[in-house]
């Protein structure tokens, strides 16, 4: 995924995650920091959030519904892989049930790559999870880096 695809999603989404959240279109427009022109644009695909928009709506709705089977899960790990080219970070995830397959693992870690969105991830044996990228031959070098760290 891109970022255009990102956006594009993003903005195809908007009128479903309005009508989730209930607002009105001059509601969702103050919300986003956008017009009601500009939403209405949106909401009939002539036009896209842009890049701020779009994580703008996938941030102040995370917990939407149709977010969440949208992307597979949190948006948050999408964006913040889409803005830092690999991003590490140490947050508790669920250990990927419902989202997420797993594609190698080590007795300390393991990748593992969600079925939408398709970007991978590394968790430790605690389910925490250490990075996430798009870019599946950085996981495979960062997993082998963990290891050797943990004489794995």
């Amino acid at each position: 995924m891109t970022r255009v695809d990102f956006i594009k999603i993003a903005s195809e989404k908007l009128k479903l995650i309005r009508i989730e959240s209930d607002y009105t279109q001059d509601k969702m427009a103050e919300i986003l920091g956008i017009s009601k022109k500009t939403l209405v644009q949106i909401e009939k695909g002539r036009s896209t959030l842009g890049w701020a928009g779009a994580v703008s709506l996938c941030t102040v709705f995370r917990n939407s519904e149709v977010l969440e089977l949208t992307f597979g899960g949190d948006p948050q790990d999408i964006i913040l892989s889409l803005a830092f080219t690999d991003y590490e970070s140490n947050e508790k995830t669920l250990g990927g049930k419902v989202w997420w397959i797993n594609i190698k693992s080590t007795d300390e870690f393991r990748i593992q790559q969600n079925i939408i969105s398709e970007h991978y991830r590394i968790l430790d044996d605690q389910d925490r999870r250490i990075c996430s990228s798009f870019d599946y031959e950085y996981i495979k070098k960062r997993l082998q880096e963990l290891s050797e760290d943990c004489g794995v």
